[in-house]
């Protein structure tokens, strides 16, 4: 119920004029606070279309390369390293992506990835060697057996063959080497970094010598699926994306380094 103040002073013209007056000035504010509101909104709604339209524009402004469907990384060297996350794209790498020129790295154990340096006609150096020795020790069955390195050996593209020996199968993957191999000094460990916007992991050189922000990643034991919501909440990404970034096994994370 609306409760009406009459003054007795006042003839019964003015009491209504007077309310008159007050609710024209309440309309005023009412239509003014609408008029805010309305502003806001259409604001609002154009900071989303812009915010969209950035993300949007983020998105395509980055083509995603041939290699990033496998482990990948770029040497301190600058040299490009990709390696298998399965028995098919190890396939896929040494059929589809090893030129004669390439290197390809292994480990003794079985299941391990295969990594290939991309050398382009020239001599890497010892770092970039090493680097590709510790991605291929680090990605294999070492990291979960706890080890602290593997055997990791270099050969030429032409030493590897899906050609069994006699009487011998070889599973999906699995290839044969042939000749002599060249092993190399490795330890296990990796890092996961940030640059421009780009998440990258590999061996802790070739990822400090080219993130912007960066964290070691070290044999522990924290899963995999926790230690990529910690980095998430450190540089961003997809959990997923981050996840297919670790090594297959419990982690620990050291602090991050800039």
């Amino acid at each position: 119920m609306v409760q009406i103040t009459l003054s007795l002073q006042r003839t019964a013209e003015q009491n209504a004029s007077s309310y008159f007056e007050r609710a024209k000035k309440i309309r005023r504010k009412i239509e003014g606070a609408l008029a805010i509101v309305e502003d806001t909104k259409s604001k609002l709604a154009k900071e989303d279309i812009s915010l969209k339209k950035e993300k949007q524009e983020i998105g395509l402004s980055r083509k995603k390369q041939w290699y990033e469907k496998f482990r990948w990384f770029h040497s301190s060297e600058g040299y490009l390293v990709i390696g298998g996350r399965d028995a098919t794209t190890n396939e896929i790498i040494l059929k589809k992506h090893t030129d004669e020129c390439d290197l390809v790295f292994h480990t003794d154990m079985a299941g391990s990835p295969f990594f290939v340096v991309k050398t382009e006609g020239n001599v890497p150096g010892e770092l970039t060697m090493e680097e590709a020795a510790i991605a291929t020790a680090s990605y294999s069955r070492a990291w979960k057996a706890g080890y602290g390195e593997a055997r990791v050996f270099y050969v030429k593209p032409e030493q590897v063959s899906k050609k069994a020996q006699s009487g011998e199968y070889l599973a999906k993957g699995a290839f044969m080497i042939y000749g002599k191999t060249n092993y190399i000094k490795n330890s296990i460990g990796l890092a996961v970094g940030i640059r421009e916007g780009q998440l990258i992991a590999g061996p802790i050189s070739a990822v400090k010598s080219r993130a912007e922000r960066y964290i070691n990643v070290l044999q522990g034991e924290l899963r995999p699926s926790e230690a990529a919501k910690k980095i998430k909440k450190l540089f961003g990404g997809d959990i997923d994306e981050i996840i297919r970034l670790l090594p297959p096994g419990p982690v620990r994370l050291e602090t991050p380094r800039v």
